[in-house]
């Protein structure tokens, strides 16, 4: 399992850094939305829809309302205010998270809204990286900071959780996960937005506030994490898909992101960088 792992991680990696600094903004926002729609049917099966024709639907319905979000992504008071509706999502789902029977019984009122909650959440990510990739300064270069920092908190979850932890996180949901983990996370991550802060030589307030906007970017990926692992686990599967060998499908790669990356933009424009 390892080996597939690092085996697809090597293909993968550099293609996706290539696409984030290469790609035109119109060729960027393409490629996540043929992402978004691979973990839009994943999540659909999650839900569940049963259905083909209403797991196609769901599609379309992803396809339209993101051209919506398309159609107003220059306008600062829409994406301003869908970076609000996100916020308030994601304080529900760790509400959520902690109270993991909520939603387990498969009733057309939890289908419809786990099916509604997928979709803001999907869109909301296309829209914040799109949104990122887009800005004069550097943009491509701010999309490819905010996936190395996932990345890194990632590992550091991981190897600090495999080494040292002993206290579960949330073992409802999802029992490998540590507050050692977490702990191993913030540091990694901290230690990369520190630097990066310094290559962009940021000055005070402005340093500081860049690393909390880090940090809590990667509390919230954790979060991000622990959703689809929620919905998993109530609808008793292991992966998302099988799409990537190794690793599961692409929800389970983005999990994280679909959280990070709108909390990210959504802090960045709070401190004004």
């Amino acid at each position: 399992m390892l080996s597939k792992r690092l085996f697809s991680a090597l293909i993968m990696v550099p293609l996706v850094v290539l696409s984030v600094l290469y790609l035109t903004p119109s060729g960027f926002a393409m490629l996540v939305m043929l992402a978004m729609l691979a973990a839009a049917w994943e999540w659909s099966a999650l839900v569940p829809l049963y259905a083909v024709p209403a797991r196609v639907t769901y599609l379309l319905v992803l396809v339209a309302a993101t051209a919506i979000a398309w159609y107003f992504a220059r306008s600062e008071v829409f994406v301003n205010s869908l970076l609000w509706v996100t916020m308030a999502w994601w304080l529900f789902a760790l509400f959520w998270i902690t109270r993991p029977a909520l939603g387990s019984e498969i009733t057309s009122r939890h289908t419809t809204a786990k099916s509604v909650l997928g979709l803001a959440l999907l869109v909301c990510a296309w829209l914040a990286l799109v949104v990122l990739h887009s800005r004069p300064d550097q943009g491509p270069h701010w999309v490819l900071y905010i996936l190395v920092l996932v990345w890194i908190a990632d590992s550091g979850a991981f190897f600090v959780g495999k080494a040292f932890g002993r206290n579960k996180l949330a073992p409802l949901v999802s029992p490998g996960k540590t507050w050692e983990g977490v702990m191993g996370a913030l540091g990694a991550s901290a230690l990369f937005a520190f630097g990066y802060a310094h290559f962009l030589d940021l000055q005070p307030p402005l340093f500081s506030s860049f690393i909390l906007v880090s940090l809590v970017t990667v509390l919230f990926s954790v979060a991000g994490d622990l959703l689809e692992s929620l919905l998993k686990r109530q609808r008793g599967v292991k992966d998302s898909g099988r799409l990537i060998p190794g690793h599961g499908g692409v929800l389970d790669r983005i999990d994280s992101l679909l959280a990070a990356a709108p909390v990210f933009v959504f802090g960045m424009r709070w401190i004004g960088l």
